[in-house]
């Protein structure tokens, strides 16, 4: 397949990349927003008209939930605007687009996972550009998919292990928030996922992260009980760690639909943080 990449040198965008090169089947066309600046619909006519792919695959985000809160018109034109050109023009040319969104859509008020269909309410700007930019993508075309995940980490970004393992460096205790719920998803394994689903014609939403969830204070145990480092991790609440957007207290996303849609469940996440941190700890 000739497959389109939008902020392929991102963290998923990277594992992206490897995935799909793996395959060993695909044509790739790895654009950044030095190649392709979504958020301008006459550079992405010109770009995806020259090159004409079967698949776009939209990673290009802006993802500092707090900094979304002070720099809106640039979340709204990367979030929102950029993918609505590329639905726009997808459309034009017949092409598949794969959009990732978040957790963040919804509010966090439910105790059970949430699945596809229910009430979206984002508490954040960053919330609230992602679920224009479904809005805008439902409405723009048919053959797209959605795919929701949440709590991601990688080997090329900045992540919530990394931030760990390096706070660890230079303190003896730091505080962890203990009442976010969430599933930590390995970029990798997302990855892989992808890939499968850009292969069939089973459109829509779909909610895709690894197996089980737990707190960022349970999150941040686990890394370092697999890092061997010894550490008092203090837990606080939310309300005692401020920060500029609000965080859904309870965000775990059901994995049901991917699974009767034939797909493979994603791994249990201590799993994949097992193999992240082989490899992480390896390089460092």
């Amino acid at each position: 397949m000739k497959i389109l990449i939008t902020g392929y040198k991102g963290m998923l965008g990277s594992d992206l990349v490897e995935t799909l090169k793996n395959e060993n089947q695909h044509e790739l066309i790895l654009t950044d927003v030095e190649e392709l600046d979504i958020t301008k619909l006459d550079q992405v006519k010109k770009i995806l008209n020259e090159e004409n792919p079967e698949v776009i695959i939209n990673v290009a985000a802006y993802t500092d939930v707090d900094g979304c809160e002070t720099n809106r018109d640039l979340a709204y034109n990367i979030n929102s605007i950029g993918p609505k050109n590329l639905a726009v023009v997808a459309d034009e040319i017949n092409a598949k687009l794969l959009h990732i969104s978040t957790d963040y859509v919804f509010d966090g008020n439910n105790s059970k996972p949430y699945i596809e269909g229910d009430k979206t309410n984002p508490k954040s700007y960053y919330g609230e550009t992602k679920l224009q930019a479904e809005l805008f993508i439902k409405n723009e075309m048919k053959n797209y998919f959605i795919v929701r995940t949440a709590w991601l980490y990688g080997f090329n970004g900045k992540n919530f292990v990394k931030t760990m393992l390096e706070l660890s460096k230079n303190n003896d205790k730091i505080t962890v928030v203990n009442d976010q719920h969430g599933s930590p998803t390995f970029t990798k394994d997302l990855a892989i996922a992808i890939c499968e689903l850009i292969k069939t014609d089973k459109y829509g939403t779909y909610h895709v992260t690894n197996n089980d969830n737990c707190t960022w204070y349970e999150f941040a145990s686990k890394i370092f009980e697999l890092a061997n480092i010894k550490i008092n991790i203090i837990p606080v609440t939310t309300s005692e760690y401020p920060t500029p957007a609000q965080r859904p207290k309870y965000s775990v996303l059901s994995n049901e639909k991917w699974k009767n849609a034939g797909f493979n469940s994603l791994r249990h996440y201590e799993d994949a943080l097992k193999s992240y941190m082989e490899i992480e700890l390896e390089n460092n």
